[in-house]
């Protein structure tokens, strides 16, 4: 098989992500178009990364018979329809997450999917930066022994704005659904119960979005292990982002990512490197991992390492997260629902 074709939908913050490594860090595809419904959007990420073709109509893209994937990038809300008029139009599915923000959206869009024999891969790309991978394969090889206790920090340098906030599903969909994957990724076992509570502690207009920007989730695993999660939407110093797994032999520690190692120390204290500032640096290597295995699951036929189904239950995750929040008790998430 020759270089498959790649097209992006949506040329916003993470679409220009994509945009990059496809276009000048993995040599293998070509990307051929960028579509966006801001004309303007698409046009300049066109001209930036060097994309021959751009546009605001999605027809252009499910209509070319010379693409073989489309890597989704739009808004949430527009998720499942983008996935289902892509799986009827024969292509491939890269689609950041989460996939939709309700359920019944996942499973039609799914269904198509499954009916279209097309391939699909959602963006936990996480699963794929290099020490959380390795994290995972020390836990399966049981180094740590039996896995008691999961500590799982990720908090952003700055929140974002109340209108992302309003299409976004709220931060336990939207923020901590990372965080949700990888509490099921790291062990590979399921969270029977969820304990959610949050404020608003940072930004009002957040709060007056219907959302919140400090959040604590507790969770209980199917063998017993306990979890937490710890998110906030500004950490003044940087892009903080920790895992600890405490086990019966052992624990795994991994620690944020800085500029540089260098450590200087004088009478007034000892001094390193801040933690890089935002998702953009921290995960760049995983963006192109996760877009290279999908690459992989194509051309190989092989079955993508982040499934729909896997996209589904962080989903649940995240609703039973807000049902405990609202009701202020623990929730078991209903995976069958």
């Amino acid at each position: 098989m020759g270089k498959l074709n790649f097209a992006l939908i949506g040329a916003g913050r993470i679409g220009r992500v994509h945009a990059q490594n496809l276009s000048w860090r993995i040599p293998e595809v070509n990307l051929l178009a960028v579509m966006d419904s801001s004309l303007e959007a698409a046009a300049r990420c066109a001209t930036d990364f060097q994309i021959p073709s751009f546009g605001s109509n999605l027809n252009e893209i499910l209509d070319d018979r010379s693409i073989d994937v489309v890597v989704i990038c739009s808004a949430t809300p527009s998720h499942p329809n983008l996935i289902i008029k892509a799986a009827k139009a024969g292509k491939h599915i890269f689609c950041e997450k989460p996939i939709a923000l309700a359920l019944n959206q996942v499973d039609e869009a799914m269904s198509i999917v499954f009916e279209q024999r097309v391939k699909f891969q959602v963006g936990f790309n996480r699963r794929f930066d290099p020490s959380f991978h390795e994290a995972h394969e020390l836990i399966g090889a049981g180094k740590i022994g039996e896995p008691q206790l999961i500590k799982i920090s990720s908090r952003d340098p700055h929140p974002p704005s109340p209108d992302y906030v309003k299409a976004s599903g709220g931060i336990f969909l939207d923020m901590t659904v990372h965080d949700f994957d990888m509490a099921r990724f790291l062990l590979d076992e399921e969270v029977e119960e969820i304990h959610a509570i949050g404020s608003v502690l940072i930004d009002p207009d957040i709060g007056k979005a219907g959302d919140l920007d400090t959040a604590i989730v507790l969770l209980r695993y199917t063998n017993g292990a306990i979890g937490t999660i710890d998110n906030s939407r500004r950490a003044v110093y940087g892009y903080d982002q920790r895992v600890e797994i405490f086990g019966s032999e052992g624990q795994i520690v991994v620690g944020n990512q800085v500029a540089h190692q260098a450590v200087y120390s004088n009478t007034k204290g000892v001094h390193s490197a801040l933690p890089l500032y935002f998702f953009l640096e921290r995960y760049q290597d995983s963006y192109v991992a996760e877009i290279r295995s999908f690459i992989d699951s194509v051309t190989k036929d092989a079955v993508p390492r982040v499934s729909g189904n896997d996209g589904r239950r962080a989903l649940v995750m995240g609703l039973a997260a807000w049902e405990s929040y609202k009701s202020r008790q623990p929730v078991c998430p209903d995976y069958e629902q």
